[in-house]
């Protein structure tokens, strides 16, 4: 008895990773850099732990919640952008990404706001040690949210113009993955600073 099993096949001109091999690059040397601080951070911890956890009690967790709801519906949207594309749907994948973009902009809103709290306080970053690095890592973050929203920014602008579609769309992609590994990044950021004690 022959049996044989067909496989779908892959949707597109599929390439592994997704997106321009470049990306991926960047993607690991800012996730180097990311990693360098969180070590910094654990290791300056691990020697003032009661400052630490004292300074982590005046920082504002529910801003951070919904600051972390925001990335994760932003990468969402990401998801669903690039679902539409592969599928020849440019104007979906163009609503999808000014989703994307608008949970980032209410990220750096909701930011701004908690970081001028804390300025307004007389909080800088020579404080203490826990907010130098609640600032620097933050400030930092917040600077790849930033090119994040440009990056998606240009690949909804082409994604408008008719400049993707369903077998061609690697730009897409590679908007994406950048935007996932900011979303990653503040996965990580979130307990880290606001509630491992």
């Amino acid at each position: 008895m022959n049996v044989s099993i067909s496989l779908p096949a892959p949707h597109g001109n599929r390439r592994d990773p997704p997106g321009d091999l470049a990306i991926w690059f960047f993607i690991l040397a800012e996730l180097l850099v990311f990693g360098v601080f969180f070590l910094a951070y654990a290791f300056a911890r691990t020697h003032d732990v009661e400052l630490f956890n004292a300074s982590q009690l005046e920082l504002d967790r529910t801003s951070g919640f919904i600051n972390t709801m925001l990335l994760i519906s932003g990468s969402y949207f990401v998801v669903l952008a690039v679902d539409r594309i592969r599928h020849g749907h440019p104007r979906a994948c163009t609503r999808l990404l000014i989703a994307a973009m608008a949970c980032g902009a209410a990220f750096l809103v909701l930011k701004l706001v908690e970081f001028s709290g804390k300025i307004e306080a007389g909080i800088n970053m020579s404080t203490n040690t826990f907010y130098m690095f609640y600032l620097g890592l933050g400030f930092f973050h917040f600077m790849h949210v930033v090119l994040g929203m440009v990056i998606l920014g240009a690949v909804t602008h082409k994604a408008w113009r008719g400049g993707y579609h369903a077998t061609d769309y690697a730009g897409v992609e590679t908007g994406a993955a950048y935007w996932h590994m900011v979303d990653l990044v503040w996965i990580v950021l979130f307990p880290l600073i606001y509630l491992l004690n």
